[in-house]
Formats: C-alpha cells, sequence, structure tokens
C-alpha cells in the first residue's frame, strides 16, 4: 500500500510541475555533484497512444527517502506527466523508461519537449512527503 501511496505523490508531484514545462523557472536542484539525468532524443507514441520516453540517471543516497524519475511531455498546448520510474541509486548509470497513456487530445509523431526530474522524498516537518529535486534536465525529442 505505501508503494502505491509513493507513485501515487510521484506522479500528482510530476503533474504540479507539468506548468514549469512552460515558466523559464526551474526548480531547485541538489547540489550534490554526482547526481546526474539525461532525456534520449526520441520517444515513441504507438497506435493505442500509448507514450513512452527514456533516458538515463545517476544517483548516489536514497537512504533519506525513495528516489523517483518523472517527465513531462509538451507538443503545443499540450502537457501530461509521462509516468513515474523507482531509481536506484548506488552511483551507476541506470536507464528509466516512462509510459503512458494519454488520449484527448493524443500527442502525434513530431517534435516535443521533456522535462524529466530526479526527485527524492522525503518526510517533511509535519510527516507528509516533501519532494527533494536532486536532477532537471529539458530536452527537445522526436516523437515517432
Amino acid at each position: 500500500m505505501r508503494v502505491r501511496l509513493v507513485i501515487a505523490t510521484g506522479v500528482l508531484l510530476a503533474s504540479a510541475l507539468a506548468p514549469l514545462a512552460h515558466a523559464d523557472v526551474v526548480p531547485p536542484t541538489h547540489v550534490g555533484g554526482i547526481d546526474d539525468l539525461s532525456v534520449h532524443g526520441y520517444g515513441t507514441v504507438g497506435e493505442d497512444s500509448t507514450v513512452t520516453l527514456t533516458g538515463s540517471y545517476r544517483c548516489l543516497d536514497d537512504s533519506a527517502g525513495p528516489v523517483f524519475v518523472s517527465s513531462t511531455l509538451v507538443q503545443g498546448d499540450r502537457s501530461a506527466g509521462i509516468g513515474g520510474t523507482r531509481a536506484v541509486c548506488d552511483g551507476h548509470l541506470h536507464e528509466w523508461v516512462n509510459t503512458s497513456v494519454v488520449k484527448d487530445p493524443a500527442y502525434q509523431p513530431g517534435e516535443a519537449r521533456v522535462q524529466a526530474t530526479l526527485m527524492q522524498l522525503t518526510t517533511g516537518e509535519a510527516g507528509l512527503p516533501t519532494p527533494d529535486f536532486l536532477a532537471v534536465e529539458e530536452s527537445t525529442v522526436e516523437l515517432r
């Protein structure tokens, strides 16, 4: 049950960050140096409107709370959170894959923007999950 709550919180936070993809404001990033995130230059859109985005990440320490890779896809005036992947923070480079079915209107093949976030959930003063942004990457991708 806790895993579902954490995943739901990550998805909600990704949705809340979606407006930032349109702004010049970037969430604060962690000043550790080892945490890193990238987005591959392409994504896919399936016939059933399933969107898949990929990239790589590296993080060192998840002892303060779980770490997730979230992504937001922007094409035209359409913006949506695309999945969330639980990160393994062992200092090694890992691949991430986020997938979501997005309809009404569906994304189309062509150019789009992705904002990916490496985010750690820690327990705040009120006992609620608080996000700590370890790395943020914005990138242009080609949807195929």
